[in-house]
């Protein structure tokens, strides 16, 4: 029997989106969590009709969604300890990662003893306009700092990443919004886990980006990146 892999997804407004991103899942994954964060589209319905596991969560953030997802398979772990997954995958909905590239990021966990996978997404295999200009300099400004500040070797805050489940719940997650992803990584480094990155492909997103579509979005995301990693700073 291969590992338990659960993918999670967090999703809101996907409906044109969400079908593709399930039908591409390789089959080597368990199962498929989408978490509804308050669509008012068809996106619960195209989910469960490709067949995932919904969850809702009402409350509008990806740290949440996630969150709400992990929480569900804790509490099913305690009641049936062999559902418990062995490695964890996010994905977003939106199209913009190709699914194809999970067994890609899951082997060297497998195989060579690796706690947390990113998916960097790579310039040379990205579709133009795939990422914006903030969402460039902010990814260059985030790794750059922790290149200089902890030693990473980070290149990207890629969403697309694999992760050992005992070492995600150790981490205590606590961002509910934009810091999730960098939350992770500055922990990773902190639990000084074996890391390591995946160039993956990167394409135009179907939909508006509910971080980098809007200048909302762009400012809190900063905010919080550039907050996690100065909290990381002060407490090294």
């Amino acid at each position: 029997m291969g590992a338990k892999i659960t993918v999670i997804i967090p999703a809101i407004n996907e409906a044109e989106a969400i079908g593709y991103v399930l039908d591409e899942i390789p089959k080597s994954a368990s199962e498929v969590i989408v978490v509804d964060n308050g669509s008012n589209d068809n996106t619960v319905a195209v989910a469960k009709n490709h067949g995932a596991l919904v969850l809702n969560e009402s409350r509008r953030g990806y740290g949440y969604a996630c969150m709400h997802a992990l929480e569900y398979i804790k509490s099913r772990a305690l009641k049936h300890p062999e559902q418990t997954p062995q490695i964890i995958v996010f994905l977003d909905g939106d199209y913009s990662d190709y699914p194809k590239y999970l067994d890609a990021l899951t082997a060297p966990i497998l195989e060579k003893n690796m706690d947390l996978v990113i998916g960097a997404r790579a310039p040379e295999l990205m579709e133009a306009r795939a990422m914006t200009l903030p969402q460039r300099f902010g990814n260059w400004l985030a790794t750059w700092l922790m290149h200089h500040l902890f030693g990473a070797r980070y290149t990207d805050l890629g969403p697309f990443r694999a992760i050992r489940y005992d070492k995600l719940m150790a981490m205590n997650m606590s961002d509910m919004t934009y810091g999730w992803t960098i939350e992770m990584q500055l922990k990773a480094l902190n639990m000084k886990l074996n890391y390591m990155e995946i160039k993956v492909p990167y394409r135009n997103r179907i939909g508006v980006s509910k971080v980098s579509g809007t200048l909302k979005g762009v400012i809190f995301a900063g905010v919080k990146i550039i907050g996690w990693i100065a909290k990381h700073a002060v407490f090294k």
